[in-house]
């Protein structure tokens, strides 16, 4: 059990028999009361996002959550094909589930699968993962006085910010958690 001083970004907990995850906090102090914590939280089953205060007395129950490693495959309209890497056992998951994580999700990737109480809750994508520019405009000479970033696309379609000496067929590192550029591996 938590109480509101424990709770942390990305945690994910049971409230009022749903599982929700952290998605921000903010410690709130006023006069003459009471502190509370208000948290943005999202509902990993609809999706849905929710406001809600706890008080200093609430008891928060953490969601037991079960990982399992499993690759990507491919996709087929709007389900996600994975491969259990222990047992090798095929599984789709609908795109509700996969979230912001489509944008980064490519052939052979490695995820760590989320469960609880046998109910596939998300995927989570390694930090940094490489991606191959398919697109990129030309930089131009004196560019840099306005902008030392410009628009590429990487392979899975996403388009990101990147420095303006990323070229088409560059190989990229991008933090997948915070959708940033982070270097450029090989050109």
């Amino acid at each position: 059990m938590l109480t509101m001083n424990d709770l942390k970004v990305n945690q994910i907990i049971e409230l009022e028999n749903d599982i929700y995850q952290v998605l921000s906090k903010d410690f709130i102090r006023n006069a003459q009361r009471r502190p509370v914590m208000s948290t943005k939280l999202k509902n990993l089953i609809s999706g849905k996002i929710a406001k809600h205060t706890f008080q200093q007395s609430d008891v928060i129950k953490e969601a037991l959550i079960e990982k399992c490693d499993a690759q990507f495959l491919y996709k087929e309209e709007d389900n996600f094909f994975f491969m259990d890497n222990e047992t090798f056992e095929q599984f789709s998951l609908p795109k509700n589930l996969i979230d912001s994580n489509e944008k980064f999700l490519k052939e052979n990737t490695d995820v760590t699968i989320l469960k609880h109480k046998d109910d596939f809750i998300g995927i989570t994508l390694p930090i940094k993962m490489n991606f191959k520019v398919i697109s990129a405009p030309p930089d131009t000479k004196g560019n840099s006085a306005q902008s030392s970033d410009k628009e590429v696309e990487i392979e899975t379609g996403y388009k990101i910010k990147a420095p303006l000496f990323v070229k088409e067929n560059d190989i990229i590192k991008i933090n997948t958690e915070k959708g940033i550029y982070v270097e450029r591996i090989s050109n």
